[in-house]
């Protein structure tokens, strides 16, 4: 291999000697595209491959090294053909069984050659087995050195074996032991405080551990080296989201002058008060859309917190500047709902508003289109419909997005360009009801701001939550009947397995046809995915307004419906949702003053994971601390959704496991940004080459 460039960004694989265009696409496949790649393909485990074991001291499960003379050969017949060989070193016998073999390994193994075979031990028919191990054949004159180090062992694909990777390796290793071509670029200020070894010296102990090395810290990412590289990874991606954040806070937005008589005025007609909390979060907001750079907030709050009531006081703020608002929400039940709200609030007011789907066709539609262009519309309220081409606004002053993780961030990113005009972008206001863990807060939206509505209006009361077996769904069913006749409304939830919203609906369909058999006196609703957006607006608004008692649904309605006298809900097979799911269709119920319940209905067997869940279900109402749970248990790519946020897929990593640098790394990455700008870029590219990608501007 000729001497590296000064980056090994740059360098192809090809390089390398051995890889040719087929293994060059079995490297790409595993997203090795460079050497410097290639040299952060970090081992899944590590192999003791460093001593001999006699074979008289093998054990079931023991993963060992052995060496002798082959005693035996040959190929036999039973259930299935194996050639076996036994080996003899003189403290006892073992065999070694193949049952996938050539003609040239039959004829390689045979009496009289001294192996060197690694495999597991196992119980087989004649006592202790090695099945498909790896060996090779001795020059019985010449003694053969052990490994002096731990063998590890790659992610791999088909076709591409371990020891092809461990030979590239090697080569990398060896050529940057007499190179100078992977510079460190974290401060030596940083090493020293922190402790960290240099670069190199970690990647080559964890591609090359010693013997005496830790394995239970290298498993736990705990040691040395790994915590220096994963230090690195998660301040490269700091680092990029806050290069975004400036980017966005050079550009110019339209200036909102804050304390307007619209505000008051639909603050007085209210028949409630605001929250401390969410008068606070309505501050920040107002300070920020006074600037004149673009606002970027993230605005969490549990369910029922009144995060709609603060969006719309930031859309009246840019009203009241001769501004126009959209909010964008990621189903059209949520969408329709947003509206109905929106528009008992503001059409006293005076204020236009109207609303865009995909069911909105022909005339009707034209005519919305016309309205919003000309500017006679000041509030838009839909879906995805929203970033279509044909959508143009007149003079478009804020975007609010609710439940963020649902859209991508091209989506999200579409819709805040049909705002720019002559230079100015529009503000952003993102919603989620779902609570986000801080420790993902600061690694997934550094270039966000942040405000938390951690308040519940007065008046909630939490809700019950019980487990029952499916074994007492008649018991369930009776305290259906019960409630109902008390003039209380239900909601049944049904959930399947199968990622498939044809066969969920199919099991909604049933139980709703059970459930009317089994309450004839109970007016019984169904609602799912796939009826057509007219027909579930009509049951929606059917419950809302009581002509339905008991509503059977698909998880369709996590979020955003609203139906205060609905007290009691069921969530049928519990178990296969995770925790932030269930716990915002529980935020269904406990929305008005009544006591409310939620029954888990769950099936046995319970898996461990299961059984951990739905015991965090019963004990928390806390939104926050669920999130957390659901972190450690499903890992943060389940929770935001990786595909759909764009959160960033570590290599090294773990935002669970590593969340406890997450402060240093904030820290370092600020005074990196204020005294050493020119590690900004390169410690960006080194990590993440398409770092924009990960934005959520």
């Amino acid at each position: 291999m000729p001497s590296p460039p000064a980056s090994l960004e740059q360098l192809p694989l090809t390089q390398l000697k051995g890889v040719g265009p087929a293994l060059l696409e079995k490297l790409n496949a595993l997203g090795i595209h460079t050497v410097l790649d290639l040299l952060f393909h970090l081992p899944l485990r590590y192999q003791d491959r460093t001593r001999l074991t006699p074979i008289a001291a093998l054990r079931q499960g023991m993963d060992v090294v052995i060496e002798g003379i082959i005693a035996a050969s040959g190929v036999v017949f039973g259930k299935r053909r194996s050639l076996l060989v036994k080996v003899q070193d003189g403290s006892g016998v073992t065999t070694l069984r193949f049952f996938h073999f050539s003609n040239t390994q039959k004829n390689a193994l045979v009496i009289g050659e001294r192996i060197r075979c690694y495999g597991e031990a196992r119980w087989g028919k004649g006592g202790i087995e090695l099945t498909h191990p790896e060996y090779q054949i001795l020059q019985s004159a010449v003694p053969a050195p052990m490994e002096d180090h731990l063998t590890p062992v790659y992610p791999a694909t088909e076709g591409l074996q371990q020891t092809r990777l461990r030979k590239l390796l090697e080569q990398v290793l060896q050529q940057l032991e007499k190179s100078n071509a992977l510079p460190d670029y974290l401060p030596a200020l940083l090493q020293k405080q922190e402790r960290f070894i240099p670069l190199l010296d970690a990647l080559r102990l964890l591609h090359q551990p010693p013997p005496d090395i830790s394995l239970r810290h290298l498993e736990n990412g705990q040691h040395p080296a790994q915590v220096r590289l994963v230090f690195e990874e998660m301040l490269a991606g700091y680092l990029s989201l806050r290069r975004l954040r400036d980017e966005a806070q050079s550009q110019a937005a339209p200036v909102l002058r804050g304390n307007n008589p619209l505000q008051q005025r639909l603050l007085q007609a209210l028949p409630f008060k605001l929250t401390n909390a969410q008068q606070r979060v309505s501050r920040e907001i107002a300070h920020d859309l006074a600037k004149g750079m673009p606002m970027l907030r993230l605005l969490q709050g549990d369910v029922g917190s009144g995060k709609t009531l603060v969006a719309v006081l930031a859309c009246l703020q840019a009203v009241e500047n001769g501004y126009q608002a959209a909010l964008m929400a990621p189903t059209e039940i949520l969408a329709e709902q947003h509206f109905l709200n929106l528009d008992q609030w503001l059409t006293p007011l005076g204020i236009e508003i109207d609303f865009l789907s995909g069911k909105v066709k022909g005339k009707k539609r034209q005519q919305v289109l016309q309205d919003l262009q000309s500017g006679h519309t000041r509030l838009m309220v839909g879906t995805h419909a929203l970033f279509q081409d044909e959508v143009q606004f007149h003079k478009l002053g804020i975007v609010v997005i609710d439940e963020q993780h649902r859209f991508g961030v091209h989506q999200r990113l579409t819709l805040r360009e049909k705002g720019y005009s002559a230079g100015i972008w529009p503000h952003q206001l993102i919603m989620t009801a779902t609570p986000i863990p801080r420790t993902l807060t600061m690694s997934a939206y550094a270039d966000l701001d942040c405000s938390i509505i951690d308040e519940l209006p007065p008046g909630r009361t939490p809700v019950n939550t019980v487990l029952i077996s499916a074994q007492r769904r008649g018991d369930v069913v009776a305290r259906i009947s019960a409630a109902c006749s008390e003039g209380r409304q239900v909601y049944w939830v049904c959930t399947i397995i199968e990622e498939s919203e044809t066969l969920e609906c199919q099991a909604a369909e049933a139980t709703f046809a059970e459930l009317q058999l089994a309450l004839p006196a109970v007016h019984v609703g169904l609602i799912h995915g796939r009826m057509k957006p007219k027909e579930k607006a009509e049951i929606m608004a059917a419950f809302k307004a009581g002509a339905l008692q008991l509503l059977v649904a698909t998880t369709v309605i996590e979020v955003g419906v609203d139906v205060p006298n609905a007290s009691l809900m069921v969530i049928e097979n519990p178990e296969r949702l995770g925790l932030s799911q269930l716990h915002q269709l529980r935020g269904r119920v406990g929305r008005g003053s009544q006591e409310s319940h939620c029954l888990l209905l769950y099936s046995l067997p319970l898996s461990d994971a299961g059984k951990l869940r739905l015991g965090i279900m019963r004990e928390s109402n806390d939104g926050f601390y669920i999130a957390e749970q659901d972190l450690q248990i499903r890992g943060p790519g389940e929770i935001l959704g990786t595909r759909q946020t764009g959160l960033m897929n570590f290599r090294i990593a773990d935002l669970t496991r590593d969340s406890y640098l997450q402060p240093k790394v904030k820290l370092w990455a600020e005074k990196i940004r204020a005294q050493q700008p020119e590690l900004v870029e390169p410690l960006i590219k080194r990590w993440l080459a398409n770092a924009e990608q990960y934005g959520n501007v």
